[in-house]
């Protein structure tokens, strides 16, 4: 069966409003801690370090955007599991059998493909190479019913409000964007991607951006993230398709040593609940002719 027919049950996780008010999707596609029933013994790592590389609750986060009439996707199996944040033909030869080589590529190439072979730190998941099969499995259990559904919310809501705009929800270890702060510009604490301009129109960026800053956080663009295979796929601003890829630095909500939310986490989540809110009436304030 073809897989743009093939949904699987307990795949993903679909939040959706009573009534959908507004050209906004919700994407959390790192946010999976389904451990069990995953990796199944053949991890070297423990399950706290295979954690590391895990956007932590970053769902929780953003689990009112249904409250605000846009539908929430977010991932059931880990990241360092299956990456849904890479293409399919992202296959390291390094962890699994008969891949086939590719040209050069900086995310196989540091182990981060579609199956990773390594967590941050670059700690190595398995103590030997895993079938093709195996790694297909992966991809038809989780890979393709996620970007199938993620297809179907972006077409839905491009036909019902003439544009889409998706938000690619993540975060970032505090350490990663330590070096981007400097004395005349504290380090940012949220890095907005949309591929230096390629993946969302100006307007669509300027108006989330306004948002975050609003709530009082200080706000970066594509430095150091600027949006990976989702931004890269699904934002064609020609077609009326937006994608912005928020990154959130951990240290704000989340025990990064523990993976545990910080005891003001719920403080924090009200925040991003008001940021949610001012992003989704921002729709009101973007003219289709601007596109």
């Amino acid at each position: 069966m073809p897989y743009t027919e093939m949904l699987v049950p307990d795949s993903f996780i679909l939040l959706r409003p009573k009534v959908q008010t507004g050209p906004f999707v919700f994407s959390s596609p790192h946010s999976g801690r389904d451990y069990d029933g995953t990796f199944g013994g053949q991890s070297r790592l423990d399950a706290l370090t295979l954690r590391s590389s895990e956007d932590a609750f970053v769902d929780q986060l953003f689990a009112t955007a249904p409250d605000h009439g846009a539908p929430l996707l977010a991932a059931r199996a880990p990241r360092a599991f299956v990456d849904l944040n890479r293409a399919a033909d992202e296959l390291d030869p390094a962890v699994i059998e008969d891949a086939p080589r590719m040209a050069h590529n900086p995310r196989i190439a540091s182990g981060l493909g579609v199956v990773p072979r390594v967590v941050s730190a670059g700690r190595h998941i398995y103590a030997d190479r895993m079938s093709r099969a195996a790694a297909e499995a992966r991809l038809t259990q989780y890979w393709r019913p996620y970007h199938l559904q993620l297809r179907h919310l972006m077409f839905d809501t491009l036909e019902r409000f003439g544009r889409a705009v998706l938000i690619d929800c993540h975060s970032m270890p505090h350490e990663a964007i330590t070096p981007h702060g400097r004395p005349s510009h504290p380090t940012p604490e949220i890095v907005l991607g949309d591929r230096f301009g390629t993946t969302a129109s100006a307007d669509v960026v300027a108006q989330i951006e306004e948002a975050f800053k609003s709530a009082g956080l200080r706000v970066a663009r594509n430095a150091p993230f600027a949006g990976a295979y989702i931004a890269q796929t699904y934002g064609r601003p020609s077609h009326h398709q937006h994608v912005v890829q928020i990154e959130i630095d951990r240290a704000l909500y989340l025990d990064e040593a523990r993976v545990e939310p910080r005891p003001d986490f719920a403080a924090f989540q009200t925040l991003i609940s008001g940021v949610i809110a001012q992003i989704t009436a921002s729709a009101l304030d973007l003219p289709l002719a601007a596109e």
